[in-house]
């Protein structure tokens, strides 16, 4: 920490040297500056007539979803069970290859360092930075509308979820254990076995519960881009401005949403 002398010959502390205060000067006017121009680029965007008559328009819809239409939910469990249905392989798909990614990916169980940990991590990069909603629209164009291509598309999302939180768990287990495992001679899959799964499993299930709680929101929307599901029929609706059965259509997500949040935290609280 830098000091000054004081005119009684004391020695004074100062929090921040002189170049430092004028380097957070600046970082605050690059913020500045930045918001500005972040702020004109919006300004050029956007059409204010439409935003002073959002309230208007806004209320004008509510009135027209109202009252539902309740029977259209006759025809929604069978989208809603291929929503569940969607979710829930996807997920599975995911854990089925985000797991060994996740045993490449870690630097206390990868087999190379140089080549095996670098392409592991680029997998997960690449499923991670891509929405499950543009999976589904390349994956639509490639096999044709259905619920495989929300199936797929959820699993490849999934992949750099399960793969990243399981590779930082493999890279916290206890080092200890693994050493006194290796000590007896253990190979590289006892080590594997008897010396980092019993550590890792209930991480493992506590991720596969989460991120199937994460699926089954994101696999509600993915019938937009023709991926199956209840979107499939969300869409349809909105198409057809039939706003009533979109309003039953918004009541049957939330409640599925909502059960899954629950029995995914009861899960998790039962792990845990």
């Amino acid at each position: 920490m830098p000091n000054s002398e004081l005119s009684q010959g004391r020695i004074g502390w100062q929090r921040r040297t002189g170049r430092a205060r004028l380097a957070i000067w600046f970082a605050w006017l690059v913020g500045v500056l930045f918001i500005v121009q972040c702020w004109d680029i919006m300004n050029a965007e956007t059409i204010w007539d439409f935003v002073w008559d959002a309230p208007q328009q806004a209320g004008d819809l509510l009135g027209r979803m109202w009252p539902p239409r309740w029977s259209v939910l006759n025809r929604l469990w069978g989208p809603l069970w291929d929503t569940i249905n969607m979710a829930t392989l996807g997920t599975l798909l995911g854990i089925v290859l985000g797991a060994p990614v996740a045993f490449l990916a870690a630097r206390t169980t990868t087999p190379s360092l140089l080549i095996a940990r670098p392409i592991a991590l680029l997998i997960i990069v690449s499923s991670r930075s891509i929405n499950a909603l543009i999976w589904a629209l390349l994956l639509v164009t490639i096999l044709g509308p259905g619920v495989l291509a929300g199936i797929i598309a959820i699993a490849l999302r999934s992949i750099g979820f399960v793969g990243k939180l399981l590779y930082e768990a493999l890279e916290e287990t206890d080092a200890s254990q693994i050493e006194a495992i290796t000590a007896t001679g253990a190979t590289r899959g006892q080590r594997l076995i008897f010396g980092f799964l019993p550590q890792i499993m209930p991480v493992f299930a506590g991720i596969s519960v989460y991120r199937w709680d994460i699926n089954i929101r994101e696999s509600t929307v993915l019938g937009l881009v023709g991926a199956g599901g209840i979107g499939l029929q969300l869409n349809a609706s909105v198409s057809r401005l039939a706003w009533p059965e979109v309003t039953v259509m918004f009541a049957a997500i939330l409640v599925t949403v909502i059960v899954s949040e629950y029995v995914s935290a009861k899960v998790r609280a039962h792990i845990i």
